[in-house]
């Protein structure tokens, strides 16, 4: 009798760990922000994190990555309402970039994610974050970025 609830759990470990290994980009980003508005920014960005293997050699880093987003709390930039797509961009099959406008009270964020698949599984291979693309916006906007106009 005992041996039933143990192949039940080992078949519900190794379909969770397929279904896991099994996710796209898009589905990693939406876990993501499912768990940073149930659980928070340290640990939603702690288990994106861990789709990558060879992230551990840069811990610290990472560390130091997961403080600062956390730092972005509620008492900073107010009540957190969602986010937004502001942009994706492939390099091949394998390479993606995702870009998000992460909306909150007081400012918008955006947050960026670089994800790379090497063999059978996407795993993150870069995430920042900042507040600065306004700056970007502006830029874009002035006169000499404009397409020429044909008339006089």
């Amino acid at each position: 009798m005992k041996l039933i609830p143990r192949i039940l759990i080992a078949t519900l470990i190794l379909t969770w760990t397929i279904n896991v290994s099994a996710q796209t980009p898009d589905e990693l980003v939406k876990t993501f922000f499912s768990e940073y508005r149930s659980e928070g920014a340290a640990i939603a960005l702690k288990k994106l994190y861990e789709t990558n293997n060879w992230i551990s050699r840069n811990q610290d880093g990472i560390n130091k990555l997961i403080g600062q987003l956390a730092s972005y709390n509620e008492e900073l930039i107010g009540e957190y309402y969602g986010y937004e797509a502001i942009t994706k961009k492939s390099l091949g099959e394998s390479y993606v970039l995702m870009s998000y406008l992460v909306k909150f009270d007081r400012q918008p964020l955006r947050f960026t994610f670089q994800f790379y698949k090497p063999k059978d599984q996407w795993v993150l291979y870069s995430f920042k974050f900042d507040d600065s693309f306004d700056d970007e916006l502006e830029r874009a906007a002035e006169i000499y970025m404009l397409p020429e106009s044909g008339g006089n």
